[in-house]
């Protein structure tokens, strides 16, 4: 995805929106649910003006930690919204702590720069893909509730988690539906129009990220055939959800991981 080098604005709103994300995360027994709320729905606000920012004020660049905050911030914003319908939900102090880390993070590694010859389109194409990672993740957050709330029902524990059972895994599925749609426009995107997407000397190849982009894909759309034809629910379906997402990761974040950090090479 896109975000712009560590200038000062950029560095600026980073700082802020992180510090916002870390009042959310540790100040809710001394600020209260309701101050704790509004530093969350801060941080998600300057978090957006970052992205924006990187977008529109300075040169585009792309890599794997600026996938990583945008998925932080779609998480964010969904769970911001979902704490005004279900109040009782309690997983600020994780989501806010990985919203801070992945702000600093993608001010640390901030990516290369676009190509020059790359479509004025690519932007699109990465915002589909790294939408697809956001509704993914959030889908991973609620099936990580669904399975909790399992666990302590078999242990005959206080199963309340704010949200009830059955509306939660009918989101989860719903994220993942959404998920799936833009995920297969982003790869029938990236099949069709690779060359003119990425310059003409740069054509599609069978890399690492279009292998596990595919294999992930054929992950998502097992399980919800699975889900619709045969009533997958459960220990089940989140297996299979936790693969798809785990390969989704791997093949842009993780191929970018590498070609960054690991072998030091601008993608």
């Amino acid at each position: 995805m896109i975000l712009a080098s560590a200038s000062t604005p950029s560095l600026t709103l980073a700082i802020g929106a992180a510090v916002a994300y870390l009042v959310s995360a540790a100040g809710a027994a001394r600020l209260g649910a309701r101050n704790a709320r509004i530093a969350l729905w801060l941080a998600w606000l300057v978090h957006g003006v970052l992205l924006a920012w990187s977008l529109f004020g300075e040169a585009p660049r792309f890599g794997f930690a600026p996938a990583l905050s945008v998925t932080a911030w779609l998480v964010a914003a969904v769970y911001a919204v979902e704490t005004h319908v279900f109040p009782l939900l309690q997983t600020r102090w994780t989501l806010s702590s990985l919203g801070a880390a992945a702000v600093l993070l993608a001010v640390a590694f901030p990516g290369s720069p676009l190509h020059a010859n790359a479509s004025p389109w690519l932007p699109l194409h990465w915002a589909l893909g790294i939408a697809s990672y956001g509704l993914f993740g959030i889908a991973v957050v609620h099936a990580w509730f669904m399975t909790r709330a399992e666990g302590r029902i078999r242990l005959a524990n206080d199963p309340h988690s704010g949200m009830p059972l059955l509306t939660m895994e009918r989101l989860t599925f719903r994220f993942v539906g959404a998920g799936f749609l833009l995920l297969s426009a982003t790869l029938l995107i990236g099949f069709l129009f690779g060359n003119h997407l990425y310059g003409a000397t740069t054509p599609l190849k069978w890399d690492h990220k279009t292998v596990f982009s595919v294999l992930s894909w054929l992950a998502f759309a097992v399980l919800l055939i699975g889900r619709a034809r045969f009533g997958w629910r459960g220990r089940r379906a989140v297996r299979v959800l936790y693969i798809g997402s785990g390969l989704l990761l791997l093949a842009y974040v993780g191929s970018r991981f590498v070609m960054e950090i690991i072998l030091g090479r601008a993608a």
